[in-house]
This record gives C-alpha cells, sequence and structure tokens, in this order.
C-alpha cells in the first residue's frame, strides 16, 4: 500500500532551513538511527502542507533531456599512452611524483646512512614498488620479510630482484618530503609529510577516467594502530583504528574518481559544520549530469538544492533527526509491513518505507518524480532499489583493496598512505586496462590477480636486466639468468619461414624425422617428440 502526500507551499520554508550540526563527525554513519544530537523539532508546520493523494504523477526519474549525455570509460589522454599493463600504471605516477620520490629517499638516505649510501633512480624504485605488488599478489604483505626472502621457503623472484639488506633499507629511508621544513608546514597542515604526492596523485584521477551516470561518495578506513595525529576510530568497521579517506567512486566499475585524507578536527576554532555536505560537493566537482548516491551522513535537503544548482541529482538515506521531515513519514504506529508513504517537493522525493512492523527506512532523492513501486513480493519503492544497486562502489574498492593489498605493517602513517595510493592506483590501472581491452584474458574469474601479478614482474623486470651481482639461491639465480637472457636475446626474425621440411636435429640420423617445427630459441628444427609445451604462466 502506498501513500502520496504533496507538499506545495513549502520550498521557501525548507531553503531557511540550516543542517544541524553532525554529532557523528568522527564515527562511522549508517542506516540507524544515531542518538539525537539535536533533537528533531517538535511541530516545523510542515505537516499542514501535506495533502494526501491518490494520484501519481508518472514522471519517474529526471528527464533525459536535462542530463548531460557523457561517455564513460578511459580518456583520450589514457587510451593513447596505454600500451601495456605497466603503462596503464604509471599514468597515475607522472614524473612529478617520481622525481619527489627519488630525490626526497636521496636525501633522506644519505642523512640517516652518509656514505655507505647508494642513490637509487626511479628504476629501483618501480623495483621496491613491484616486489610490494607482488607480495600482495601472493598474500604475504604480512609475512616477516626474512620469510619472503629464505632461499628455500621462500619466493625465487625476490633475491632475484635485490637483496633483503638492499629492500630494508629503502624501506626505512622512503620519504615524500623533505624533512628540514616538515615542522613549519606541520603547523597548518596535518598531512605535510606526504601532501605534495597525495595533491599530484588525486589530481591524475579524473584526467584519466570519466565515470558512468551513477556516482557513490562514502567514507573508507585504512587500517593503522600507530602514531598519527588524525586517525580514527570507527568500531563499526572491522579495522577500527585508522586513517578515513572520503572517496567517490564510478558505482559500476568502482574507478577511483576523487579522494580526500580526513585529517581530523581543526586544531583551534569550532568543530566543522555541515561536513558531510561539503564533503560530496569537494569530492563531485568538475561532475554534471551524474547522480550522487551517498548514506544518511551526507544526505541533506540543502545539499540535495546545492547538487542540483551543479546539475547534479542525489539519492540517499535521510537521518530520522532532520528538521525538515514532516512527522507522518516518521510515525511507524499502525503501519502495514511492506508500505510506503511519498512526499514531493517542487524539486525532492522523499519516501518512508516499512520493511517490518516497528521500523521504517527514510530515503531523499532529486532525480525520482513518481510513487513507483516495484512488482515484487516486499513492494521496495523504485528509490530504494536505485540505491541499493549504486551504495556499493566504495564498499567494493574496500573490498578489492582488502584482497591484494600491499600495505605491509608499517610504524609511520606517510607509508600507510603511500599504500593506499599503490593499492588504488593499480585497481584504476586494472579498469582502464580491462576498458582498453576488453578481451584480454575473457573467461577468467581470477584476471585481476593475473593483472596485478604481471604488473609487479614488468616494474622489477628493469631492475633485474641491469642487475650484475648474482643471488646465491639457485632458484633465484636462475630468474635472474632467465630475465637477463631473454632481454639480450635477438628479435624475431623478419624473414618468411621457409615451407621445406627439415631433418629433426635431435632424433639420430639413420632415424630421418622430417619436420616443418623449429626451436623458438635456437631455431633448430625439431620434431614433436621433443617438443615441450608450456603454458603462458610458467613462461612468465
Amino acid at each position: 500500500m502506498a501513500k502520496k502526500y504533496t507538499l506545495l507551499e513549502t520550498l521557501d520554508y525548507l531553503l531557511d532551513l540550516s543542517e544541524p550540526e553532525s554529532c557523528l563527525e568522527d564515527t562511522e554513519a549508517d542506516d540507524s538511527e544515531p542518538e539525537d544530537c539535536n533533537p528533531p523539532e517538535e511541530n516545523t508546520g510542515l505537516e499542514e502542507d501535506y495533502q494526501e493523494s491518490d494520484e501519481e504523477q508518472g514522471l519517474g526519474r529526471a528527464s533525459s533531456s536535462q542530463v548531460i549525455k557523457l561517455t564513460p570509460g578511459p580518456t583520450r589522454f589514457a587510451i593513447s599512452r596505454v600500451d601495456d599493463i605497466k603503462s596503464a600504471f604509471l599514468l597515475f605516477f607522472p614524473s612529478t611524483i617520481q622525481n619527489i620520490l627519488v630525490e626526497m629517499t636521496n636525501l633522506e638516505g644519505k642523512r640517516v646512512l652518509g656514505d655507505d649510501w647508494r642513490d637509487v633512480d626511479w628504476t629501483d624504485m618501480e623495483a621496491y614498488i613491484g616486489l610490494l605488488l607482488l607480495a600482495g599478489v601472493y598474500r604475504s604483505n604480512n609475512k616477516a620479510l626474512s620469510s619472503l626472502w629464505e632461499a628455500e621457503t621462500g619466493r625465487a623472484i625476490f633475491r632475484a630482484v635485490m637483496s633483503l639488506r638492499r629492500f630494508r633499507r629503502l624501506s626505512k629511508v622512503i620519504r615524500f618530503d623533505d624533512r628540514a621544513t616538515r615542522p613549519a608546514r606541520r603547523e597548518t597542515d596535518k598531512l605535510a609529510p606526504i601532501r605534495d604526492v597525495w595533491n599530484l596523485w588525486v589530481e591524475r584521477l579524473p584526467l584519466m577516467c570519466k565515470p558512468g551516470l551513477d556516482i557513490t561518495v562514502d567514507e573508507c578506513l585504512v587500517p593503522f594502530r600507530g602514531r598519527c595525529p588524525f586517525k580514527q576510530y570507527i568500531p563499526s568497521k572491522p579495522a577500527k583504528y585508522g586513517i578515513k579517506i572520503w572517496a567517490a567512486c564510478d558505482a559500476r566499475t568502482s574507478y577511483a574518481w576523487n579522494m580526500q585524507v580526513y585529517t581530523g578536527k581543526p586544531s583551534d576554532g569550532p568543530p566543522e559544520r555541515n561536513q558531510g555536505m561539503r564533503v560530496v560537493l569537494d569530492l563531485t566537482t568538475g561532475l554534471q549530469g551524474h547522480t550522487v548516491t551517498c548514506d544518511n551522513f551526507f544526505t541533506s535537503y540543502a545539499l540535495g538544492q546545492e547538487l542540483l544548482r551543479r546539475k547534479l541529482t542525489m539519492v540517499g538515506t535521510v537521518r530520522k533527526n532532520k528538521p525538515e521531515l514532516p512527522p507522518a513519514l516518521l510515525t511507524t504506529r499502525d503501519r502495514v509491513c511492506f508500505s510506503s508513504i511519498f512526499a514531493f517537493t517542487e524539486t525532492h522525493s522523499l519516501v518512508s518505507y516499512c520493511p517490518k512492523r516497528g521500523k521504517n527506512v527514510l530515503l531523499m532523492s532529486t532525480c525520482h518524480r513518481d510513487a513507483n513501486v516495484s512488482d515484487r513480493q516486499d513492494k521496495k519503492p523504485g528509490v530504494i532499489l536505485d540505491y541499493n544497486r549504486c551504495k556499493g562502489g566504495v564498499d567494493n574498492l574496500d573490498k578489492m583493496v582488502a584482497s591484494y593489498s600491499c600495505k605491509r605493517k608499517p610504524n609511520r602513517w606517510p607509508m600507510v598512505v603511500f599504500s593506499t595510493i599503490l593499492d588504488v592506483s593499480a585497481i584504476n590501472a586494472f579498469v582502464v586496462w580491462r576498458e582498453v581491452n576488453p578481451s584480454w584474458e575473457r573467461g577468467k574469474n581470477y584476471k585481476r590477480r593475473l593483472f596485478l601479478e604481471k604488473l609487479g614482474k614488468d616494474l622489477v623486470s628493469p631492475h633485474m636486466e641491469r642487475r650484475k651481482s648474482q643471488p646465491h639461491a639457485p632458484a633465484s639465480a636462475a630468474v635472474l639468468k632467465r630475465m637477463q637472457d631473454s632481454s639480450n636475446a635477438p628479435g624475431p626474425s623478419t624473414e618468411p619461414p621457409s615451407s621445406k621440411r627439415k631433418r629433426c636435429q635431435v632424433c639420430p640420423r639413420a632415424k630421418d624425422s622430417k619436420t616443418d617445427r623449429q626451436c623458438a630459441n635456437c631455431e633448430k628444427a625439431i620434431c614433436a617428440a621433443h617438443t615441450v609445451y608450456l603454458c603462458q604462466m610458467c613462461m612468465d
């Protein structure tokens, strides 16, 4: 059963209402009703403006003529620069970021180790990043480094790339800013140790891919229990302690289009008001014609009005302590299960859905224009179905990061932020690569693992090719030799193969086995009995 109320005279009144200060600024915002930090007004005067109506407007979502036509997917800038998996990843690491990493790491290495420090270049940094990614692919990011470099039980590729001593030194001295000038910058910016790298990286995200029609805005919690001036405690999250990051993602692909680190309350002055509205407006700057899906921490009437001015629409759950909500939508007494009550203004629509007796869910939308109810058994409104379809964009990004995260257990929070940059860049690169090459590894269910493994090996290959010292472990030495031999091997011959069959040079001469096959390495004629078949993974 669906009831619909029409609101005609209250638009000006709603515009004058101020959003109350949220009591959950540093805690997780979920769909349950929080403790009232600003209890709703007993009588807002809005119930007199609601009139019950049984007719439906039949407008549905916003007219297609009002939606800006955009083609989602990689931009021309990205497509023109993606030749292989490694190039897709390096889209998010321009020369400015590379120079900061190399220069600041060498500066810190000389300060800490003095004459014992050997300067690194970007090839060394690529190898270091590649090993971090490979450790995440192999689910070994939390294992001790000594076990990864173990000659018998460890991974051969780790010893083949660099020594354990070299890796530990890089982990110790890698920096993202000048430590000498950091105290002055830290007085006004808590993110000063990695601010330059973070800003340059975030600027690259919207340049590589255009999101689809639906955008999800939510928060991520990067687990960390060390010392950090803006560490958050969110008991509803699995990790509970960590660094909170606001994110705007494409609802379909979970491409991270914009991100923002939450550095906590300001050290001086009053707490931030209307934080949820400010975050959504910041993260969606530059978008038009999209629908923003968010939870009740962000959703408000004022946010919907401001997004409409920017040619954006909104769908989200609403907290029950909002003063603009009429009591007709809040009450659950005598409500029938699976019933819905609708209310409309010229720009907004509200729905109160009762999933079970004594409980209701409130949603606000600026892109739905009718009291549409599905034909399902639970009779959910179309607003709720659209919200459920798009609300998991950021949560899916968290899930993918946790599956193959390269984050180890560092003592420095800037390394936690840098590991997040690597993980999100790998996911974004995977999205871009699949859009550019839709037929890549078609039919396999573990494409992202194959992508990350290939990316890690491509990043460490240049460092392995120029390495002069040989590892002591036979398996690692064999991996290094194969890499160096393949890089020094001559390219394939441009001459067409001869159609004349030749005698197999492995079989005894008396057998006189004729064949048209030849070895891919030495180009000797070989018959089927002496041909070895390897899969692509074993060849890699």
